[in-house]
């Protein structure tokens, strides 16, 4: 067995997939420091099963994983797969080759798998150790392997050649043993305390078995004895009951005869009501005709007045108007304007006369300066001229020396300005251009917003529709569900109160219940039952035969009493021709009257009342009892009241009325009263109602459904069209964003730009000022020379003239000044008579305004006083007819009143004689009720004792009486078989024959049978009723618990057995191979170590299954033997002797060092190299090296490199080719 491939991808610093094909011999690994050639020693050791994220130089397991590095991103798992040659079949396993596999994911979880298939670890950590490669992995030998190896205790040293033995495994599986034996003594002990427990308490509970069987024997004579004695109550009750039935016919004969004269009266009574109230209407209209008069004379009479006071008002004439005359106040205007005019005039003149003055005042001034400036200049020259003409022509040249440098600096501005004006156009054209796209851009932002919004206004509007159709679906769910439960309440309310259940499951034909047969429509199901009677708790069978026999045989079997319905009758004709009719007949002389066999008969239509329709029209029955339903129904209608109820059968003896609450009546009384326990018909059609309910719910819950699927659907569109649009809006955005940034930075260039431009126009101007004052000032030093070199000396000059001439120009200011106060004056005078002149105008026309609507004011109370006299005129010929109509109203209303009292008061008789025959009835009823009160507390009573008869004997009371009634034998008790009186008591039949197995039935001694037994059931005191079951499961509980802890026990010697015999072979097996190694080591030491000493040392040699293993090492020249007082290399050759010898006694298919010779000298390296090359012959060698010694003794060598991207490669070359 060797590795053959070793396959990396992602694991640690091998993200790409990496495979090492490895052949039998010694493989070098070599690179420089740092690239990754530990990593495949960790890999080997990771994928064997190596769980210590310290022993593969991490800090925890998720290290292993590649990182990423700056130009490749991190990996999300790490796998690793070996491949291992197997065909001397080494591992157990039936396979030429086994690739071992394992994957970590980032999230954590791992992956282990034998040949593609999945596995535990535990599996692969098995499979190796097999073949000596356990877990404590010494066949890898990395890096610090050889300290830990050195530093390692006595017992750990013990498991390296436990696991090159073979025998760790076993080791491990025998300390799970022994856990699970330990814990499996806690439940061995806590069972034996259980079964103990149960063994203590099987006495008592038997004793209380005892008793309990004791306890049933006389609670069966209990209740043999309290059913008979109920069964004795019962049958006496029902007799008193029947007794009581007959005193009933001769009081409803009175009531009969009560009613038939109270409904007399009460037709009567009703004529006189409807007389009065035909009248009252009569009378109503003509209180309200003489009412309606009376407010509108009283309306004409108040309008003639108002009338009347309008005319008068109207009549009286306005006041004059006391305001002045328009002609008066626009003759005062036209004089003013006249004055306005001439001040306008002079307004002009004073304008003119101020221009004069300015000028006047111009020229004076201009005339003193100039003369100033000639007597300056002339006092100047001859002060410069006394200077000296040297120093003027010193300051001329300077002046020119400016002037020219001005000039200079005037032109590199004006080159400067022009660059950064171009600079400036240039910025601006990009600025205008950026400006335009990000218009585009906003466009295309309103319209992403719009779009946007657009699509999560449909995905709210599409999740607001989804969670409608859930709540609608809940609800439609919940509808469902609750139908469901009141419709299984309601099938379970079905329950047969006769002999129809017997019928239903003996007879034949029966074609099912009534109330299955019939749909009644909703609203009439107590009607129904009511004219249906015992018949809609019924049975339907085919045809009479099968009836007569079902009869008969409840006969036989004393089996009760049942409804039976006949399919077969008739053909279901109408109950009348042409509708519900009437039949009258009439004999050959004239009178009417009901014959069986009449000579004639005629049909009269019936007219049914308001509300009220025939009980068929709402009845819908099966086929098949068709005829023999509509026979039962035949002249039933259904009606709103009970009062409509009597009068409709009063009108109509044939007919049989019943009323929505299931009152019936018929020509001969009634059946009603408070509602009871609905019928099987109510209970139908209320079972009806719900299917139909939850037939609908369902519907609505499928629609729902379909309708959620859709909406599911078109909100995920929505979803993915919102989705979209934000992501394009989030895009545009980023888009903006970018132009917004380029646009400041643009922005930014163009305000330094214009900025730099207005610097250098601003330095441009500043040149340029700075140039023409220079110039003055050469011009003027240019002149003073001029002037000083001409003018010759004189004396001061002559200032009369400047004096002079400034004189004139003050004078010239102050005729100015007058002229502009004088203008001033004018304009002012101007404004105070245009104002006064406007003011007038509009004086006058507001005059004339008011004069003209005081004119159209009178002309309209003239029209309204002419309309108001007419109006009193119309109100006053009104008002006479008014009150004409009004007396004759009155008249009207009087009669209409008085007859309406007379019937009142014939209202008032009837009704005093009706009250007195519903008193009278009411008597009788009172009388019928009390007889019904006591009928109905014996039917409580009887009902009390069948619900006991069911509560306490699970016995109906027919059953109850039939089989313990007092004519049933007494069964003779054990006890009582040698009483010498028994045979006189013995029960006989009609014909005197005893009957077999009991005695005749008396009262007091089935009571005394039953106080002895409650007495004897007493005096057995507290009895547990479950005590015969608990002692029984008990007892079976007890007998489960011993065989349990029988097995466990003969469970547990048997464990221990083969743990001894574990402990014998291990103990066997160790001491051949500690024996073996040690002798090895002594050999490898001494080949390691010419003339030096070392061998292995057991502990406790007594104990082979505990004892620990010690080194000593003594080099050659040394007395030492401590293994810590030996030097670096000494101490790495030790472990290495140590780790070989393990090898060369229990070989293992290969070996894998990495780095162990790094610490060795060139002797010692010649040493170690010398021992691979021996452990060559039998294992396969994969060595992690620097050493170039190591590498010329290898068959194959893998280079591992890294790049600049942190990623480790490999190269790979044989020897042999490169020796070729």
């Amino acid at each position: 067995m060797h590795l053959k491939t070793l396959t990396i991808r992602g694991f640690k610093s091998f993200a790409s997939a990496t495979t090492f094909e490895f052949e039998p011999g010694v493989t070098a690994v070599v690179g420089p420091n740092g690239s990754g050639k530990s990593n495949v020693v960790d890999a080997l050791a990771w994928v064997m099963g190596e769980q210590g994220a310290k022993t593969l130089r991490g800090g925890k397991m998720e290290d292993v994983i590649f990182a990423g590095t700056s130009g490749r991103p991190p990996l999300g798992r790490a796998h690793v797969s070996l491949t291992i040659d197997n065909a001397d079949g080494a591992l157990p396993i039936e396979y030429a080759e086994v690739t071992i596999s394992r994957t970590l994911f980032r999230s954590g979880g791992s992956e282990y798998a034998i040949n593609g298939s999945p596995c535990r670890l535990l599996d692969i950590q098995e499979l190796l150790s097999d073949s000596g490669l356990g877990r404590e992995m010494h066949v890898i030998v990395g890096q610090g392997q050889l300290d830990r190896v050195l530093h390692a205790t006595p017992e750990d040293r013990r498991g390296f050649i436990e696991e090159a033995a073979g025998i760790l495994k076993h080791r491990r599986r025998k300390e799970r043993t022994v856990r699970k034996l330990e814990a499996m003594q806690a439940n061995l002990a806590r069972l034996s305390d259980l079964t103990a427990e149960l063994r203590r308490q099987l006495g008592p509970l038997g004793r209380q078995a005892q008793v309990a069987r004791r306890a049933q024997t006389i609670q069966a004579d209990v209740r043999d004895a309290r059913a008979r004695l109920l069964a004795d109550d019962i049958a006496g009750l029902r007799a008193a009951m029947e007794k009581e039935e007959a005193d009933q016919s001769a009081l409803g004969a009175r009531r009969a005869a009560a009613q038939g004269e109270l409904d007399a009266g009460r037709r009567a009574q009703g004529e006189v009501e409807r007389s009065a109230a035909a009248a009252t209407p009569h009378v109503n209209a003509a209180r309200e005709t003489w009412y309606r008069l009376s407010q509108g004379r009283e309306r004409l009479r108040a309008l003639a007045a108002l009338a009347e006071e309008r005319r008068r008002l109207l009549g009286s004439s306005d006041p004059p108007s006391r305001g002045r005359d328009p002609e008066a106040l626009e003759q005062q205007a036209g004089d003013l304007r006249l004055e306005l005019e001439a001040v306008t005039d002079a307004v002009e003149l004073r304008v003119e006369a101020l221009t004069e003055a300015e000028e006047s005042r111009l020229a004076a001034e201009e005339a003193a300066t100039a003369e100033d400036r000639r007597h300056t200049a002339l006092l100047r020259a001859q002060a410069d001229h006394r200077e000296g003409l040297a120093r003027l022509a010193g300051q001329v040249a300077a002046a020119r020396s400016r002037v020219e440098s001005a000039e200079g600096e005037i032109g590199r501005l004006r080159e400067t300005l022009a660059g950064a004006a171009g600079r400036e156009r240039a910025a601006k054209s990009d600025y205008v251009a950026l400006e335009s796209q990000i218009a585009g851009v906003e466009a295309g932002e309103e319209d992403l917003d719009t779009a946007y919004e657009q699509a999560a206004a449909e995905l709210a509007a599409a999740e607001a529709e989804r969670e409608g159709l859930l709540e609608r679906r809940r609800r439609a769910s919940a509808r469902k569900q609750a139908l469901e439960a009141r419709i299984d309440a309601l099938t379970a309310g079905f329950k047969d109160r006769d002999a129809t259940g017997t019928v239903a499951g003996s007879a034949s034909g029966v074609l099912g219940r009534v109330a299955d047969l019939v749909r009644v429509a909703a609203g009439f199901e107590a009607a129904a039952a009511a004219v249906l009677g015992p018949f809609a708790e019924g049975l339907a069978l085919v045809d009479a035969e099968a009836a007569a026999e079902a009869l008969s045989d409840l006969k036989t079997d004393d089996a009760g009493q049942a409804a039976l319905l006949v399919g077969a009758h008739g053909a279901g004709a109408p109950a009348y021709p042409e509708g519900q009719m009437r039949r009258q007949i009439h004999t050959g002389d004239g009178e009417s009257g009901a014959r069986s066999i009449p000579e004639t008969e005629k049909w009269v239509r019936v007219e049914l009342p308001a509300g009220a329709q025939w009980l068929a029209d709402v009845v819908e029955p099966d086929p098949r009892i068709a005829g023999a339903v509509a026979h039962v129904l035949r002249g039933a209608a259904v009606v709103r009241t009970l009062g409509e109820a009597i009068a409709l059968t009063s009108s109509c003896p044939e007919l049989t009325a019943a009323t929505h609450d299931g009152d019936l009546v018929t020509a001969a009384g009634l059946r009603g009263g408070s509602p009871g326990a609905p019928s099987t018909i109510e209970l139908q059609g209320l079972v009806d109602a719900a299917r139909a309910e939850h037939a609908a719910a369902q519907a609505e819950n499928e629609r729902c459904g379909f309708a959620l699927a859709g909406a599911q659907e078109r909100e995920n569109e929505a979803r993915e069209r919102a989705d979209a649009a934000l992501a394009a809006l989030n895009d545009s955005d980023a888009r903006f964003a970018a132009v917004a940034e380029k646009l400041a930075a643009l922005g930014t260039q163009l305000r330094s730009a214009s900025a730099e431009e207005q610097r250098q126009r601003a330095a441009l101007d500043a040149a340029c000022a700075q140039l023409e004052a220079e110039q003055v000032a050469l011009e003027a030093v240019a002149e003073r020379l001029e002037l000083a070199e001409d003018a010759p000396d004189a004396e001061e000059p002559d200032s009369g003239d400047r004096d002079r001439l400034q004189a004139q120009a003050a004078g010239a200011r102050a005729r100015e000044l007058e002229a502009r106060l004088a203008l001033r004056a004018a304009e002012e005078q101007h404004r105070s008579l245009e104002g006064r002149v406007q003011s007038l105008e509009r004086a006058a026309q507001s005059e004339r305004r008011a004069a003209e609507e005081a004119r159209r004011r009178a002309e309209r109370r003239a029209r309204e006083a002419a309309r108001a006299a007419s109006v009193v005129s119309a109100a006053r010929i009104g008002l006479a007819r008014m009150d004409e109509a009004v007396a004759a109203a009155d008249a009207e209303r009087e009669e209409a009143e008085a007859r309406r009292s007379e019937l009142d008061e014939r209202l008032a008789v009837l009704r005093r004689r009706n009250d007195e025959l519903a008193g009278e009835l009411g008597r009788l009823n009172d009388a019928a009720h009390r007889d019904d009160l006591a009928r109905a507390e014996q039917r409580l009573r009887l009902e009390a004792l069948a619900e006991r008869a069911v509560d306490e004997l699970g016995l109906s009371a027919d059953d109850l009486v039939r089989e313990f009634g007092p004519d049933r034998p007494v069964p003779v008790p054990a006890e009582e078989g040698d009483d010498k009186w028994a045979a006189l008591r013995v029960a006989v039949d009609d014909d005197g024959r005893p009957l077999e197995g009991g005695i005749t039935f008396v009262r007091a001694e089935q009571e005394k049978r039953l106080r002895k037994a409650e007495r004897d059931l007493a005096a057995l005191g507290r009895v547990n009723p479950l005590a015969l079951e608990e002692f029984a499961a008990l007892e079976e509980r007890h007998r489960f618990l011993a065989t349990q802890l029988d097995d466990l026990q003969k469970s547990r010697k048997d464990l221990l057995q083969i743990i001894a015999e574990v402990d014998e072979r291990v103990q066997k097996v160790f001491a051949e191979a500690y024996t073996d190694t040690a002798v090895q080591f002594e050999r490898v030491f001494g080949r390691l170590f010419p003339g030096g000493e070392g061998r292995l040392v057991l502990t406790d040699p007594d104990d082979l299954l505990t004892t620990g293993l010690e080194v000593e090492a003594r080099p050659a020249g040394k007395k030492i033997k401590r293994l810590s007082l030996l030097s670096g290399g000494e101490r790495s050759l030790t472990a290495v002797a140590l780790l070989v010898a393990i090898f060369k006694a229990r070989p293992s298919p290969f070996y894998v060092m990495d780095e162990v010779e790094a610490a060795l000298d060139d002797t010692n390296l010649g040493r170690l190299i010398m021992i691979f090359e021996e452990l060559r012959e039998s294992s396969q060698l994969i060595v992690v090296t620097h050493q170039k010694r190591t590498m010329e003794v290898a068959d194959a060598l893998y280079g591992v490199s890294m790049r600049g991207d942190g990623v480790s490669t490999v190269i790979s070359q044989k020897l042999e080719r490169v020796e070729a």
